[in-house]
């Protein structure tokens, strides 16, 4: 009978202690996470408000040795999305307007049948780029990599970056957060009807937990997955 009965409390504690440990887990939850998304939402603000100063018109940035300009989706046509065509298309405009005297193109290249660069190359040479002016980074996997990389291995230490508004911010802080001399300017200008609403919604809120991301990256410091020997763009750069 005592046997019994232990077994009946013992089923009775158990529910008892599930519900314990599951309301505790959900209070801690439900102030945690609140906290978290300030958080996120306090460095994406951060980053907005230091990269205010270093965001030009077209007509007004200074001028620098390099134009930064990061990836974006290719399709499988090897047609630029028109984010990324935008991009190329005001680094193209800087080399023509003499404010870089070479183009970084970074970007993603991690399977044999896709590679950013080097559909922004071929672009780019359409928009009468020469050759010789344009270096291609295939391991710019993030925003991360992409300005580590430019500093390391192209020995950059001052550049125009190029991408669109809502990620112009984030390039800014984690370029200068290495160490890099930058300036920004926005590719948002050229085809404002080219990106759907869907888009630019998904692309500014992914940029919050990505900031958040950056903080991280910068304050760990840690090497990109690839690296490889120095390839500085100009000769006295090494």
């Amino acid at each position: 009978m005592k046997r019994v009965s232990r077994l009946f409390k013992t089923a009775f504690r158990m529910p008892l202690l599930r519900w314990l440990t599951l309301r505790r887990v959900l209070v801690i939850s439900a102030v945690l996470l609140p906290l978290a998304v300030a958080l996120v939402v306090a460095l994406r603000a951060y980053s907005a408000w230091q990269a205010s100063g270093q965001i030009y018109a077209f007509e007004d940035v200074p001028e620098r040795p390099v134009a930064l300009v990061f990836g974006a989706q290719v399709y499988r046509s090897g047609r630029l999305s028109a984010m990324l065509a935008d991009r190329v298309a005001v680094g193209a405009r800087l080399y023509h307007a003499g404010k870089v005297q070479a183009l970084l193109l970074t970007g993603d290249n991690h399977l044999e049948t896709y590679n950013e660069p080097e559909a922004m190359r071929r672009y780019a040479l359409e928009l009468g780029v020469p050759a010789d002016a344009l270096v291609l980074d295939y391991a710019g996997f993030r925003t991360y990599d992409s300005c580590y990389r430019a500093r390391d291995i192209f020995k950059v230490n001052s550049a125009i970056l190029v991408t669109q508004g809502f990620h112009l911010d984030r390039a800014l802080l984690t370029c200068g957060g290495l160490g890099l001399d930058v300036v920004g300017v926005a590719a948002d200008f050229v085809r404002p009807s080219g990106y759907s609403a869907v888009s630019l919604f998904r692309s500014q809120l992914r940029e919050l937990p990505a900031t958040a991301m950056a903080v991280l990256d910068l304050l760990r410091g840690d090497q990109p997955a690839f690296l490889g020997e120095p390839l500085p763009i100009f000769a006295d750069a090494g």
